[in-house]
C-alpha cells in the first residue's frame, strides 16, 4: 500500500513539473513560428511515457493489483493526459491521422511533411528522454519497489514472448483501430464528454490487450516502454509496436474518411432516385 501511495505522489509530480513547463513554454514561445507546439509534443510525450513508465511499475510489481485499480489508474491517466496535453497527440500514429485527415489546409505537402516529422522526432526524443528521467528518479529510492527495481537493474521480460508475432501484430492493429475509431465518432461530442469516452475506450483496450502485448498502440510509447526489455529483438519490437498501429490508424482513416462517406454518398443518391421515380409516377396518375 505505502508503495502504491508513493507512487500516486511521484505520479501527481510528474504531472504538475509537466504542466509548468508547458505552461512556461507556451509563454517563452508564443512569438510564432509553431516552436510552442513542438515543446507542448516534447512536453507531453514525457509525461505520458513518464507516467506509463511508473504504472507498469506497479503492474509488474503487482501492487496495482487487483485489476479494477490498474484500470481506474489507466483511465485516469488517460484523462489527465488529455486534458493537459494542449493540442499534443504524444503518439506518431495519431500525428499521422492528423496529417491524413487534415488534407493539404493551404499548407505545401514539403511544410506539411517536415512539420509532421518534426512532431514525430519530439516525441521519439521525449520517449528516450523518458526513460533516462524515472531512472534516475527511482535511483532516488522514494519507495521499496524503486529500490527493488534499482536492484534488478531495470530488467523487464519481454511482453510479447506470450504470443507469436502475428498475434502480437493483430492485438495492437486492433486496438489502435478502437480507440481511433473512437476519436473519430466522438469528434462531435464537447470536448469534457469526449475525453472520459475516449478515455474508457483506452481502458478497455489495456484490458482486452494488456495480457498479450500490454496494448501500448503507440509507437513512442513502446520505444520508451517496451524496447527495453529483454526477449526479442529490435526488428520483432518494431514490427508488432510500430506496424500494428501504424495499420489500425490506417484502417481507421479509411473506414471513417473514404468507406463510410462513399457508402452514405451511394445511400443518398439510391433515396433521390427512388423519391423521383415515386414522384414521376404520382405525376403519370
Amino acid at each position: 500500500m505505502a508503495d502504491l501511495v508513493v507512487s500516486l505522489l511521484v505520479l501527481a509530480g510528474i504531472v504538475l513539473v509537466c504542466e509548468m513547463a508547458r505552461r512556461a513554454s507556451a509563454r517563452l514561445l508564443s512569438g510564432g513560428g509553431g516552436y510552442s507546439a513542438y515543446a507542448a509534443e516534447l512536453i507531453s510525450t514525457l509525461q505520458l511515457c513518464a507516467c506509463t513508465h511508473e504504472l507498469k511499475l506497479l503492474g509488474d510489481a503487482g501492487v496495482s493489483r487487483p485489476p479494477p485499480v490498474a484500470l481506474a489508474l489507466t483511465y485516469a491517466i488517460s484523462v489527465v493526459q488529455a486534458l493537459t496535453a494542449r493540442g499534443a497527440t504524444c503518439n506518431p500514429s495519431g500525428a499521422l491521422e492528423r496529417f491524413l485527415r487534415r488534407g493539404g489546409g493551404g499548407w505545401p505537402t514539403g511544410a506539411r511533411v517536415a512539420a509532421l516529422s518534426a512532431r514525430v522526432a519530439c516525441q521519439f526524443a521525449a520517449a528516450g528522454a523518458a526513460r533516462a528521467v524515472v531512472r534516475r528518479l527511482w535511483a532516488r529510492g522514494l519507495s521499496d519497489l524503486h529500490v527493488r527495481h534499482w536492484a534488478s537493474e531495470f530488467r523487464c521480460a519481454s511482453p510479447i514472448e506470450r504470443a507469436t508475432l502475428l498475434e502480437a501484430v493483430a492485438v495492437e492493429m486492433a486496438c489502435t483501430f478502437v480507440v481511433h475509431a473512437a476519436g473519430a465518432c466522438t469528434r462531435g461530442l464537447r470536448e469534457k464528454y469526449r475525453v472520459h469516452a475516449v478515455a474508457a475506450v483506452i481502458t478497455a483496450a489495456v484490458y482486452a490487450g494488456g495480457s498479450t502485448t500490454g496494448a501500448v498502440f503507440n509507437p513512442a510509447l513502446a520505444f520508451s516502454t517496451q524496447f527495453p526489455c529483454s526477449g526479442s529483438t529490435f526488428t520483432e519490437y518494431s514490427f508488432v509496436y510500430w506496424m500494428g498501429p501504424l495499420l489500425g490508424m490506417a484502417g481507421s482513416v479509411l473506414l471513417f474518411d473514404k468507406v463510410i462517406p462513399a457508402l452514405s454518398v451511394k445511400r443518398t443518391s439510391y433515396d433521390e432516385q427512388m423519391f423521383n421515380a415515386i414522384e414521376q409516377k404520382r405525376k403519370k396518375k
